[in-house]
């Protein structure tokens, strides 16, 4: 029996809460460790990742060090987001963030920390496919993130497409190699990848009365989400795998903001 999406988020809980991060950091890896786990999180992005490769029949072990390198990736972009050069927030979900716990400086070597050992929980696998496609993710977060904070009027649906797209697609394009998933039976997989994070980004901006909600309106970013769910759901349809878990995952997704 695959595990419930409650039952892979613990899993994932108690992997990071263990993740024994590089002696060589010495201290910096106390600021780190609150990034990662200190201040929480959802951890909606490993939770997918170990829930495709259930799907595709790979034991939650095999996956694992993809799905957390993803949410590693995450939280180092959510540290230098709270920077005063960036967004300068004092908080994350509501608790101080981690440039306003340990300093401005720890808090950018803690997220260049996580950075680093994220590319080497993506090394364990022995072809490279998975650290290259998380580069390929990460780089495209960064881009986005560049574009929301240093270029005014950006388009959103790029700024989307790169900041919060590019891990969730990543957290079902990882999974892929980490199972070695032949290159030509990943399509409908990747399409599925690309909708679930529009869906899950939609969804955000109307729960903060941001984004897609002052371009469209509350009730068009409503229809924009169910759009995004119904088109999440066919690409599922189009996978040749048991994916009742991930259906599961979209549909919470989808009613966060009902």
């Amino acid at each position: 029996m695959p595990h419930s999406p409650d039952e892979l988020r613990a899993l994932v809980e108690e992997e990071l809460h263990h993740l024994k991060l590089s002696p060589d950091l010495h201290g910096q890896a106390e600021s780190a460790h609150y990034g990662l786990v200190g201040v929480g999180g959802k951890r909606v992005r490993p939770v997918i990742s170990l829930a495709v490769g259930e799907a595709l029949g790979a034991p939650v072990e095999q996956v694992m060090p993809a799905a957390l390198a993803i949410e590693l990736v995450h939280n180092f972009s959510l540290i230098h987001d709270d920077l005063p050069a960036l967004d300068n927030d004092e908080e994350r979900r509501g608790k101080p963030s981690v440039w306003a716990v340990y300093g401005e400086g720890t808090a950018v070597l803690a997220g260049d920390a996580l950075l680093a050992e994220a590319f080497r929980l993506a090394c364990r696998y022995a072809s490279s496919d998975v650290a290259r496609e998380l580069s390929e993710a990460t780089l495209g977060m960064i881009g986005g993130q560049y574009l929301d904070t240093m270029v005014p009027d950006a388009d959103l649906v790029v700024v989307h497409r790169l900041k919060t797209g590019c891990l969730f697609f990543a957290s079902v394009a990882l999974p892929l190699w980490a199972v070695a998933v032949p290159p030509d039976e990943q399509a409908p997989w990747r399409a599925f990848g690309k909708e679930v994070g529009l869906l899950f980004q939609i969804v955000d901006d109307i729960l903060d009365d941001d984004g897609y909600v002052n371009v469209h309106g509350p009730d068009g970013a409503r229809r924009l989400a169910d759009e995004a769910a119904d088109n999440a759901r066919a690409r599922l349809a189009d996978v040749i795998a048991d994916t009742t878990v991930l259906r599961e995952i979209v549909d919470d997704l989808a009613v966060r903001a009902a």
